[in-house]
């Protein structure tokens, strides 16, 4: 009777969650608005940048290098005068001040080097860092062009040829997408299970499972399966319909071996929502720790930046955890169309940390339902 158990005790986790719209509401918006804004967003990328222009020559090279400056990589430039632009940069109106100096057009003519001064709002970094070098480029060809009295492509002494693999036009909405997708099967398949537990505790449904013929292993298990089996609907669903569909984003590799995957990395983290929601009290605690244990997951695993860029210590740190390992797949999978035998080491790997995590998960909602008994 312990399969029927466990498809029974599951069936009812199911029940329960339909009843939950909160849980439903974030699981719908975790696998559709969540993927489509972080794809679109394009944090690393100058998009529409604020700029301000003290325009104190007013000569025709001066108006020149104002026009160079146009969307999508700038607003229109707002011409100010000295007086406006601390106060400006100050209130965060503009992320970058040019200020061109009178007679600039006059000096350069004249063999003089005269200065433009660049003014950058260090607090927007991603735009500070990047805009910067966008505007040295700007400035430094419009005078060039204006001097020799035509534009000109410099020859470079070798010609670098650019061959992006997987993903030729460095489109940053097929990472995004696809990254947030992973990270949001973690998220969501520790807070189901977790809070799965934390609900049957809340209203007194744990002392009922504790009178009928059923194990913890079987309790357990069956919040384990119905969980990932939710997670692993909607991940295949976000992928299929989001990803491939709404954001044309394509995909490499078998998408089968990449639930396969995804199957063993929610029975690791399941097991994690399982031990965490013995280790809270209520709803509450378990956000908190929530936090804790989740944002180091996915900032440190791969998803965020390459792991190669991270100190020594901290990758072999990471190779416990299994979004270390459920990333590593994912990427092969989905960007490069690797197959089975380019991924094996990642499957043995979220297998014996799921079977760990699952064994002292398990040890740990024993003692829970000893002292509750």
């Amino acid at each position: 009777m312990r399969p029927a158990n466990i498809l029974h005790l599951g069936i009812k986790e199911l029940r329960s969650l339909m009843r939950d719209p909160s849980m439903l509401v974030l699981i719908v918006y975790a696998f559709t608005i969540s993927v489509y804004t972080a794809a679109t967003a394009m944090p690393e990328t100058l998009n529409k940048a604020p700029i301000a222009v003290v325009n104190e020559d007013r000569s025709p090279l001066s108006w020149r290098i104002v026009s160079a400056f146009y969307p999508p990589y700038f607003v229109t430039p707002e011409i100010i005068d000295h007086a406006e632009m601390d106060a400006r940069m100050d209130a965060g109106l503009a992320t970058f001040a040019l200020d061109i100096p009178p007679n600039f057009q006059r000096d350069l003519l004249a063999g003089r080097q005269p200065t433009i001064q660049l003014n950058v709002d260090a607090t927007r970094m991603s735009q500070a860092f990047t805009g910067s070098g966008y505007i040295q480029t700007i400035v430094s060809d419009e005078v060039r062009a204006f001097v020799q009295r035509y534009r000109k492509v410099p020859a470079l002494p070798v010609d670098l040829v650019l061959r992006a693999r997987f993903n030729p036009q460095l489109n940053k909405s097929w990472f995004g997408a696809v990254m947030q997708v992973i990270n949001n099967v973690t998220m969501l398949s520790i807070v189901l299970t977790g809070a799965a537990l934390i609900r049957e505790r809340e209203h007194g449904t744990v002392e009922h499972l504790l009178v009928m013929p059923v194990t913890p292993f079987e309790i357990m298990t069956s919040k384990v399966w119905a969980m990932g089996l939710v997670v692993l609907t909607a991940t295949a669903t976000a992928l299929t319909i989001v990803v491939q569909g709404w954001l044309s984003v394509p995909i490499q590799g078998s998408l089968a071996l990449f639930l396969a995957g995804t199957a063993l990395h929610l029975f690791a983290t399941t097991s994690m929502g399982i031990f965490l929601g013995t280790v809270a009290r209520s709803m509450p605690q378990f956000a908190l720790l929530l936090l804790l244990v989740l944002l180091p997951l996915q900032i440190l695993s791969g998803a965020s930046t390459p792991r190669e860029s991270m100190p020594e210590a901290v990758q072999y740190i990471m190779l416990a955890a299994p979004n270390t390992h459920f990333v590593m797949l994912a990427q092969s999978i989905l960007y490069r169309g690797a197959g089975l035998t380019a991924v094996w080491p990642q499957f043995v790997s979220l297998a014996l940390i799921g079977t760990a995590l699952f064994g002292y998960a398990l040890a740990r909602f024993r003692k829970t339902i000893e002292t509750m008994g």
